[in-house]
């Protein structure tokens, strides 16, 4: 097929891998690893009919990422460490399109915007989570992509970073950050605000808290202050809230959706959830129903290798932080790169030791500290070191300090939104 180049304005969808079907013996070794996941969790039966739809179902939608580097299919342990990028999209899907009023009918409704991208980037042993936000407002350069076409678009050297998906899809905001980050990405999965309802109540909502209480005309938010449990609705408009948290920008919704995701991470891990095998097969079957992954995580096995991976991770080793920027010259309600205060993280990763954060807990204001709990407790036993398929660094208990450039907030850290009703 001849290459031509797509206009800078042509708005464009993910470009879709294209999958073999499986043979039967490929289709009992998929049902058994993903029976195995789910036994691995919540020591429960499953059936093999339902088995091979919840693989099924993850797999239709798959996406080829740009040099995507082999995946080898073992269930060992997982060697070294790894990168996945969560990309969160705007879509308007017709069973939520009513929700979003302008946005699904106006002149941008049938553009896809990546609005939420975390990389979550999982050290080797001891393992420890850092989740990277980057701000939808980032302007960065996007390089040349390829479409659902087959077209290349030109590179770019500075457009905002919600627009990369337009351009060529999941593999091109992958590539995108890579380039960005300095940092190999071989997973990826996109979710869309309507899958982030479906996944939400799956597991009966999450409680937030909010101070001062939030009130956004534009998300349609009026809550008091005090405990509150999001579901449906409420939780996607919680995390799509930027007027009424901080000071109103994106870096205070980072927060905000950062203390969703510290609680979230507490939940998953309680007794409520983990001892009621119905609720964890309710949400790994909605949540393969509402993920598009990358070919890459389309093997149960890697999933598992992941899962594992990351199941015992102290909550003071599971760090949010927000990718440092400054304001665009050329803008005031756009952000560009921080490169200076981002490499030192970027070193902190790869050093394979601890971080420690002397940053604020939000670049826009949108949290402060919940003063009425009592902060988790910190886990200090490790498990033990083990082969690492590639040479990384020695783990060393001593941490590196991140620059104050650089705010977020660990699992273990309680924290409020920072409502604007004050």
């Amino acid at each position: 097929m001849s290459k031509t180049t797509t206009p800078r304005g042509r708005r464009t969808i993910a470009r879709h891998g294209r999958l073999r079907s499986a043979g039967p013996l490929s289709q009992l070794f998929r049902g058994l690893a993903v029976a195995l996941a789910v036994l691995l969790v919540s020591g429960a039966a499953v059936t093999a009919y339902a088995v091979y739809d919840l693989s099924s179902s993850f797999t239709a939608d798959a996406v080829e990422l740009k040099n995507q580097p082999a995946v080898p299919p073992d269930l060992g342990e997982l060697k070294g460490g790894v990168n996945l990028l969560m990309v969160g999209t705007d879509e308007c899907e017709p069973e939520f399109a009513d929700y979003f009023g302008d946005r699904c009918t106006g002149p941008d409704a049938e553009g896809n915007l990546n609005d939420v991208n975390m990389l979550v980037h999982i050290s080797d042993a001891p393992r420890r989570v850092t989740v990277i936000s980057f701000p939808r407002d980032l302007m960065v350069p996007i390089p040349s992509c390829t479409d659902a076409d087959g077209n290349e678009t030109s590179a770019m050297w500075k457009q905002q970073i919600n627009s990369a998906f337009m351009y060529g899809g999941l593999s091109c905001v992958v590539s995108t950050i890579s380039e960005l980050s300095g940092q190999d990405i071989p997973f990826a999965a996109k979710v869309s605000f309507g899958g982030v309802i479906n996944i939400t109540d799956a597991i009966g909502g999450v409680d937030v808290c909010i101070a001062n209480g939030i009130q956004d005309p534009y998300t349609g938010i009026d809550w008091p202050a005090g405990m509150r449990t999001v579901k449906g609705l409420d939780a996607l408009q919680f995390l799509r809230t930027r007027h009424g948290v901080g000071d109103g920008g994106d870096l205070g919704r980072i927060s905000n959706q950062q203390q969703y995701m510290s609680r979230l991470t507490t939940k998953l891990r309680s007794e409520e959830v983990l001892s009621n095998p119905a609720t964890l097969y309710k949400l790994a079957s909605t949540a393969l129903r509402n993920v598009s992954p990358s070919t890459s995580l389309t093997n149960p096995l890697t999933l598992v290798q992941i899962a594992m991976a990351v199941k015992d991770v102290p909550f003071d080793e599971i760090v949010f932080v927000q990718y440092p920027t400054y304001p665009d010259p050329d803008d005031p309600n756009r952000v560009v790169p921080d490169e200076e205060a981002a490499e030192a993280l970027w070193a902190a990763l790869a050093a394979n030791q601890p971080i420690q954060l002397s940053g604020e807990l939000s670049g826009g204001d949108g949290v402060i500290v919940d003063e009425s709990v009592t902060p988790a407790p910190v886990e200090s036993e490790a498990p033990a070191p083990s082969d690492s398929a590639a040479p990384t660094p020695e783990p060393s208990s001593t941490a590196i300090t991140l620059p104050s450039e650089i705010a977020g907030q660990t699992a273990a850290q309680a924290t409020c939104s920072n409502g604007n009703a004050r």
